[in-house]
């Protein structure tokens, strides 16, 4: 369109000139050499127009080649973007089963750092009442041994033979600490039985102290780490029921959830870790759920 309105335009130019020369008198030199000029000056127009057609088209090439371009980088991204997506998601269900056998190592350190600082506490307390027993034991060696009673008839004034035994038996078989801490060294070191008798002491004898939750809660632990599913949901249970204050609940009911979903109880498992979600924000049990919830095939909210 535009080499149209160019050859036009010098159409009709050279057209006036023409008319001009007729209508005007002039010397016939004169009106070559203007012919001529005005030749030149369309022929130049021309040029020119084809000269900014070629721009045009180099231009346009050029453009064309770098949405080429363009595209190809972007198609490229999606892709890298989409092999991004993917490996975050592979790890994320990888790094979810991890966490669960980490969680129980890292929450073993957590509870033994916590425990230390409650011993640390009584220390003290401790120290004092081993003395009391040391000079007790002391005293008892230093005084006389008892004479012997003549033997002979007569009524029995002494506890009957079953006395020493239901007397022994209504003792602990140890202290809490003690008890304590053998428990946590039999279940780090998969003593299960061991660690379950001494737990099972702690709470019988020991069931209102502060530590008294941590054992209910490594019962559940040790039936747990055996695939004992039931027994394990009934120990934690007890552990949410009896020490609502505990700070093993949240561990509990992430537990629970657990259990809940190994015993195929998953619409129950599903709203038990959303509660741990929901009510322990920013917790290792918060995120140790939502990774369960995402293995389940379900959102944490």
């Amino acid at each position: 369109m535009r080499t149209r309105w160019i050859l036009f335009f010098g159409a009709a130019m050279l057209a006036g000139a023409l008319g001009g020369t007729l209508l005007a008198p002039a010397p016939a030199g004169a009106v070559a050499r203007e012919i001529i000029e005005l030749q030149t000056g369309v022929t130049e127009l021309i040029q020119g127009q084809q000269a900014m057609q070629t721009e045009i088209t180099q231009n346009a090439a050029v453009q064309r080649t770098l949405i080429e371009q363009s595209l190809d980088a972007v198609n490229k991204l999606n892709a890298s973007m989409s092999a991004v997506q993917k490996n975050t998601q592979d790890l994320s269900a990888a790094s979810g089963a991890r966490l669960d056998t980490m969680g129980t190592q890292v929450q073993g350190l957590s509870d033994n750092v916590a425990d230390l600082q409650a011993r640390l506490g009584k220390l003290d307390q401790k120290l004092t009442d081993i003395q009391n027993t040391l000079q007790n034991v002391d005293s008892k060696l230093a005084s006389p041994a008892p004479t012997a009673m003549p033997s002979g008839p007569g009524p029995s004034t002494g506890p009957g033979p079953g006395a020493g035994a239901a007397a022994a038996s209504a003792m602990p078989p140890a202290s809490a600490d003690v008890l304590y801490s053998n428990g946590l060294r039999d279940i780090n070191g998969k003593h299960y039985d061991l660690a379950t008798q001494e737990f099972q002491d702690y709470l019988k004898y020991y069931g209102d102290t502060d530590l008294a939750s941590n054992a209910q809660f490594y019962l559940g632990e040790i039936a747990y780490s055996q695939n004992q599913f039931q027994q394990a949901l009934d120990a934690y249970n007890k552990v949410v029921d009896n020490y609502p204050k505990s700070f093993k609940t949240a561990s509990a009911r992430m537990r629970k959830g657990f259990c809940l979903a190994e015993l195929g109880q998953k619409t129950a498992a599903i709203r038990e870790l959303r509660a741990v979600v929901r009510q322990y924000p920013g917790t290792d049990e918060a995120k140790r759920s939502s990774a369960k919830l995402r293995e389940l095939g379900v959102a944490a909210g």
